[in-house]
């Protein structure tokens, strides 16, 4: 994806890391906090966590993940998870969807936001390489980060939205086995190689966050 290590990259990598951990991982973050106001449940913000300061977000771990994993190409890291009470929700598993799908619709907005000024570097051959690529990264990692919390396994958002689609006895059997399990399935879904050496989570992302990113900026 991103793995050019010439000296313009770590600059640009700089930049983009210093800005998901300012704004875009609290941007997620904030997301979730106000879904689960919005539907009735108040932990977010007695806790401290209807807020875009990034230091109510900061994951020391997820940010280490996040500047070490660009230093191999591929950009995966996360803020503190945003805790609610599924008993305090409107719409049951439907609100926990929706939970869920708040923070990686937050991604998708913000790389829509940078490919714009993106798009018109492009479209006027401005000669602007360092600005270029730092748009390019962090277009990039928010689209990562969107397909890939949207994948159904737990503790990925998507396993909520799985959920919420399932009827009521088959969701709790479902989530009951996944849950136990699913931090080993995540493990084995991005490392081990199954269709042809390529390992489930690289299918997703071929044929999903490929076609994605060409679409959000035009290449």
């Amino acid at each position: 994806m991103f793995n050019d290590l010439s000296s313009g990259y770590l600059i640009e990598a700089a930049i983009v890391i210093g800005i998901m951990l300012l704004v875009a991982f609290p941007v997620h973050e904030f997301s979730h906090a106000l879904a689960a106001t919005q539907l009735g449940d108040s932990t977010p913000r007695l806790l401290g966590r209807l807020t875009l300061d990034p230091r109510a977000h900061f994951d020391p771990t997820g940010a280490t993940l996040l500047a070490l994993s660009m230093l191999f190409g591929v950009g995966i890291g996360w803020a503190k998870p945003t805790p609610y009470n599924p008993m305090n929700l409107r719409g049951g598993r439907w609100g926990e969807a929706i939970i869920a799908v708040a923070g990686p619709i937050s991604n998708l907005v913000l790389a829509i936001g940078a490919a714009i000024p993106l798009r018109y570097i492009y479209a006027t051959g401005m000669d602007v390489p360092i600005l270029e690529g730092v748009l390019r990264l962090f277009v990039t990692i928010n689209l990562l980060l969107m397909v890939f919390n949207l994948i159904p396994i737990p503790p990925l958002d998507g396993s909520k939205v799985l959920y919420a689609f399932l009827d009521p006895r088959t969701s709790w059997e479902v989530r009951a086995a996944l849950e136990q399990y699913g931090l080993f399935i995540l493990l084995g879904a991005m490392f081990l190689p199954i269709f042809g050496g390529t390992t489930l989570i690289g299918v997703v992302f071929n044929e999903v966050f490929d076609p994605l990113i060409r679409l959000v900026v035009g290449r």
